[in-house]
């Protein structure tokens, strides 16, 4: 069984969001089940709120404030967590090296960053206390820590801070057959012990920086990928201003890449 396939077979209810028109015309074009649950992502514009969220914890309640002028929340879809996750508990905020080796996984740097705000009443505010894991393949397409293998490489979690960020140093990631380039993240909140909330999804990369990076080592030394962001069918599950919140936004930053995601969740 594909990978692609294991991805597709993963996915939750459909999105409460999308209408028998859009589902329809997923099952028209064959489409992976959408991979959305009632409850739903929201990408946040840059310049949410900073009021502090005193009880994220809890993942029922919490103290909001008003959207400054010019800033937005707007719906965007979960995605499937796919056959890749291991919750290793890795709390750490740079995810190239393998904790049992040392073994640093060769590829472009990337500093990434996730704003990660609580949405009530249309307003955004910074989602405290929140463990954000991160997982992805390394330059050559492969995940750490399956198929028997001990090592556990790029993987890793943070906890938010007082403005809900949570950032990571990784590597441009790599491609495997049957999927676009991209890099998963679950969002989890907890009340001491208990998991009260969990949301998964992925984002991905535009294409034409892929096809620059890829051709620099070791992306190099691989044949060209099989599959585009046109073509991946979890992608092509998203709408279009979906796809927007969930494509990585991206600067040069030294001698690799700096990237954006802003999050929003809807929690209880």
């Amino acid at each position: 069984m594909s990978d692609k396939l294991l991805e597709t077979l993963s996915t939750s209810p459909a999105c409460a969001r999308l209408s028998r028109r859009d589902l329809l015309e997923f099952a028209a074009k064959g489409a992976a089940s959408v991979i959305v649950s009632q409850t739903v992502l929201l990408a946040c514009a840059a310049g949410a709120a900073s009021a502090t969220d005193t009880s994220a914890s809890s993942g029922t309640t919490g103290t909001t404030g008003t959207t400054p002028t010019g800033a937005s929340c707007v719906l965007t879809a979960a995605l499937t967590e796919g056959p890749f996750f291991v919750d290793e508990k890795l709390n750490r905020s740079d995810i190239r090296t393998d904790p049992g080796t040392g073994a640093v996984a060769a590829g472009i740097p990337l500093a990434l960053t996730f704003n990660v705000s609580r949405v009530a009443n249309s307003a955004c505010t910074p989602l405290t206390s929140a463990y954000l894991d991160v997982w992805h393949c390394d330059s050559t397409g492969v995940y750490s820590d399956v198929s028997g293998s001990s090592r556990k490489f790029l993987r890793g979690y943070q906890i938010t801070d007082a403005n809900g960020v949570a950032a990571f140093t990784t590597i441009y990631p790599g491609w495997y057959g049957g999927r676009a380039v991209h890099i998963h993240f679950k969002l989890r909140l907890y009340a001491g012990s208990s998991k009260t909330y969990e949301f998964t999804s992925q984002f991905f990369f535009d294409d034409t920086l892929t096809d620059s990076v890829y051709t620099q080592s070791p992306y190099s030394t691989r044949a060209s990928r099989d599959t585009h962001n046109a073509n991946d069918g979890i992608y092509n599950s998203l709408s279009t201003n979906d796809k927007a919140g969930l494509t990585l936004q991206t600067s040069k930053a030294g001698d690799g890449y700096a990237g954006v995601i802003n999050l929003g969740v809807k929690v209880g």
